[in-house]
C-alpha cells in the first residue's frame, strides 16, 4: 500500500511501515510540512495515499465535516506505548486488504483498533 505520513509520526513508525513493504511518502518530501490538514487530505486523496497521522483533528474533518479522503490511520501513540501500538499497527496492516483502508478512518491504539468507513456525498 501507499501511505502519506504526517509530520507528527515517529521515525520508528515510518521505518516499521517501510519494513513491512509499504511505500511511504512523508509530507515534508512533497512540500506539505506546514500545510493545513485539509490540504494534506486533498493531496492524499488526489494521489490515492492513505494518510498516517497522530493528529486527532483529522477525525473531526472526516467524520463530522465529511471531508473527502482516501483513508486515514490515526495513531493514538505516546512514547511509552510505541511498541504496543506498533504491534497493533502491524496486525492491522497484515490483516486487512487495501480495500478495507479506502474511505476508512482507522484508530490504532494500545492493544486494539477500530475501523469506521466514512461516507460522504
Amino acid at each position: 500500500m501507499k501511505f502519506l505520513i504526517d509530520q507528527d509520526v515517529y521515525r520508528l513508525t515510518i521505518k516499521l511501515i517501510r519494513d513491512l513493504g509499504h511505500e511511504v511518502t512523508p509530507v515534508k518530501d512533497v512540500g506539505l510540512s506546514t500545510a493545513a490538514d485539509e490540504t494534506i487530505l486533498d493531496y492524499a486523496l488526489n494521489h490515492k495515499l492513505i494518510l498516517v497521522t497522530r493528529d486527532n483533528d483529522y477525525g473531526a474533518l472526516v467524520s463530522l465535516m465529511r471531508k473527502k479522503h482516501h483513508g486515514v490511520i490515526f495513531l493514538k501513540i505516546e512514547p511509552r506505548y510505541v511498541d504496543i501500538v506498533h504491534d497493533e499497527l502491524k496486525r492491522v496492516l497484515r490483516k486487512y486488504s487495501k480495500e478495507k483502508f479506502i474511505k476508512s478512518f482507522i484508530v490504532v491504539e494500545p492493544g486494539r483498533h477500530r475501523i469506521r468507513t466514512i461516507t460522504y456525498s
